[in-house]
């Protein structure tokens, strides 16, 4: 597809959007995941240990990094985005003739795994060509390249249970994220405090939690948010970060919202609700900045560009690991030396992990129209 043809495609996307659409889901959907692709990129100690590839980050090794991930660990983000957007699908659905809860399962999870397909697919036959070459599976060495896989797998989860999650929003509003915290609070209790049942309960608390920031995001679809104004906003973002304090001081959790290496315990893996907290202090916090932000979004060019970048936002999801690891390749085979510590020189290389796999990346999303173009001639 030429250039132009894209671009006309792309204005007449803009030009058909309604006036009543909230441009900020739009932006905070692309924006995280734009956060969590230069994180893993840059921000984590990629490094061969005992013959696998293995992800920790520097957050542990420099005193007072946890606190930068209070805003850069954004799942909850777009899991309350995400609330806000199947919201608006259900109810959608819903309307005489559009198909119902079928309807919305239907295109919601096929918009979700559509892009994993060619992803898989080129995977396998790398994985069967290694395997035939004499090399290891990727499955013995890789594991990192499947990190989207969980995510995706506990959003489609959530997606599944929005028909239900919307209509007991519908029927009792706050009592629900009130019901959820509380089977969070057990949950954790009796993973850390108790000891009882720790996968049973660690899986039941995390996807808890993950419904949780997902509820949260009803409220800014319904107006309730909005209607509260800047009051509302200060209060929800002062008590989550109040809850973020004193779950992670007088409470058990560690003060960093991600895995750390050589720590007993994590906030991510089982979801804690030391996240469920950072979520309402986000949400708080996006509220607060939301009317500028609207703002900057009416303007044709800036919205222009969160368009486009929302069309490309999952497939790059799905292939950063990807186009990290054959960077990686490209970085060893050039006689350079991975670094198992984050050192001065590993910091000072931080901008080439960003752009070196951002190149590759460029390279594996264009492959597919470039080879369209070439059987067309």
């Amino acid at each position: 597809m030429d250039r132009s043809r894209v671009s006309d495609q792309l204005d007449s996307l803009v030009d058909a959007t309604p006036a009543s659409r909230e441009r900020v889901v739009d932006l905070l959907r692309v924006g995280s995941l734009v956060v969590v692709v230069v994180w893993h990129w840059s921000l984590s100690v990629t490094h061969w240990h005992h013959g696998r590839l293995t992800m920790p980050n520097p957050v542990g090794d420099v005193p007072g990094l946890w606190a930068l991930t209070w805003v850069l660990q954004v799942m909850p983000v777009f899991f309350f985005v995400g609330g806000y957007a199947n919201l608006a699908g259900w109810t959608a659905a819903r309307r005489p003739g559009a198909g119902g809860d079928a309807a919305f399962l239907r295109s919601r999870l096929t918009r979700l795994g559509r892009p994993l397909v060619p992803w898989l697919g080129c995977w396998l036959v790398a994985d069967l060509a290694l395997r035939a070459a004499g090399y290891r599976s990727v499955l013995a060495w890789g594991m990192v390249v499947f990190v989207p896989l969980w995510f995706i797998g506990v959003y489609a989860l959530v997606v599944a249970a929005a028909p239900l999650t919307a209509r007991l929003h519908a029927r009792f509003g706050g009592r629900v994220l009130v019901g959820l915290a509380a089977a969070i609070a057990v949950a954790d209790g009796l993973r850390l405090g108790a000891g009882v049942g720790a996968p049973v309960t660690g899986l039941a608390g995390s996807a808890l939690v993950w419904l949780w920031c997902h509820q949260l995001g009803y409220f800014w679809r319904d107006g309730t948010l909005v209607a509260g104004g800047r009051g509302l906003a200060v209060a929800i973002a002062g008590a989550g970060l109040a809850g973020l304090v004193a779950l992670t001081t007088v409470g058990p959790y560690p003060r960093a919202m991600v895995a750390v290496r050589g720590a007993a315990a994590s906030n991510m893996f089982p979801t804690s609700a030391a996240i469920a907290a950072l979520a309402a202090f986000q949400l708080g916090l996006v509220m607060l900045a939301r009317p500028w932000l609207a703002r900057r979004l009416a303007r044709r060019g800036t919205w222009r560009a969160v368009v486009a970048a929302n069309g490309l936002a999952m497939p790059v999801f799905c292939w950063h690991m990807t186009a990290l690891v054959v960077f990686l390749g490209a970085y060893q085979r050039a006689g350079l030396a991975l670094a198992a510590d984050p050192t001065v020189t590993w910091w000072l290389a931080r901008p080439l992990w960003v752009a070196g796999p951002a190149l590759v990346l460029a390279a594996i999303l264009a492959a597919p129209a470039r080879l369209a173009q070439r059987a067309g001639h």
